[in-house]
């Protein structure tokens, strides 16, 4: 779907997201007010609507450094110039290069027969490292910036064509329906899978352990109720709260770590299944798919958890600055 946002929405919006509760309504008004006045007074200077919005928010900036100017924020670190651009960057790579390196590392250990238990004491000194030289060599590439005096880290001025969509609140109706539909599909899913399968060939081969039925089962559906529920209460509410989000949170728990112990001993996925429709090599492709399972099972749990933790901070204001 196409935006309708305007350049000066999306710049309200992107500033303000750093910006204590108490004062965003205010500050908003004022800088919207502001941006108005400017582009007026340009239009009646001849130039055109576009253009002239353009220009004053070019001269304005960067939403997120006006953002710490209006609460005092200081951006220090490697220093002003360059601090906006070392977080973004440092936080993209922290969110991607750990993940990576876990995953190739225990997709390795797998293949050459380690346990489970050696896995983990491999992967929790290696993220550590990863992060540790992530966060040193990124800011030392920054001092040296700095202290070459290069302007911006891609030599380019900021524009309004670098500004981000309005972020979605995560609690409009569209989102409650959406979440509905999302866990109505898993529950047909996983009934299918049981009584029915999704191999063709193989009719009422399962790919989860049939052994799971009615215990585990049941116990999955009670708990996707629950997220139903939850979806249906942040709905009413009309935001994530901190409460909401810590219950969610605890929700992702009881569904991800059953489902990492059942799947690493073996008792999640169905034993005939690999063998079934794999002639050679079932056990290699079993072990495989275990630990990419694994990864998509923690990664889904830890990224719903901490995407309504954002959304709840940002509500409140305060702590949402440390998103900027």
């Amino acid at each position: 779907m196409t935006s309708t946002a305007t350049f000066t929405d999306r710049y309200v919006d992107a500033a303000m997201r750093t910006v204590p509760e108490a004062q965003r309504a205010d500050l908003a008004a004022e800088l919207r007010a502001s941006i108005d006045d400017q582009i007026e007074a340009r239009i009646e200077q001849g130039e055109q609507q576009g253009d002239a919005e353009r220009a004053v928010l070019i001269e304005l900036g960067d939403p997120d450094r006006l953002a710490a100017q209006y609460t005092d924020r200081p951006l220090w670190l490697v220093g002003p110039r360059y601090f906006l651009d070392w977080s973004r960057l440092l936080k993209l790579l922290l969110y991607i290069v750990p993940a990576c390196a876990a995953f190739g590392v225990s997709l390795a250990m797998v293949l050459d027969g380690a346990t489970f238990g050696e896995i983990i004491g491999a992967l929790v000194p290696l993220v550590l490292s990863v992060v540790v030289h992530l966060a040193f060599w990124t800011t030392l590439v920054f001092v040296i910036l700095e202290r070459t005096g290069h302007e911006t880290i891609d030599g380019q001025r900021w524009t309004p064509d670098q500004l981000p969509e309005p972020r979605q609140k995560g609690a409009g109706l569209g989102d409650m329906i959406a979440s509905l539909a999302f866990l109505g599909i898993m529950a047909g899913v996983v009934l299918w899978d049981l009584f029915v399968g999704f191999v063709p060939t193989e009719p009422g081969l399962s790919f989860l352990d049939p052994e799971l039925w009615p215990w585990w089962i049941l116990a999955l559906f009670a708990v996707m109720a629950l997220e139903a529920v939850l979806a249906i209460v942040v709905y009413a509410v009309g935001r994530w709260t901190v409460g909401l989000a810590v219950v969610n949170g605890i929700l992702n728990l009881v569904i991800a770590v059953p489902a990492l112990w059942l799947l690493f001993e073996g008792r999640l996925i169905n034993p005939a299944y690999f063998p079934t429709i794999i002639s050679d090599g079932a056990a290699e492709v079993g072990q495989i798919l275990s630990i990419i399972g694994g990864f998509v099972i923690a990664g889904v749990a830890i990224w719903d958890t901490v995407d309504a933790a954002l959304k709840a901070a940002r509500a409140r204001g305060g702590s949402s600055r440390v998103l900027s």
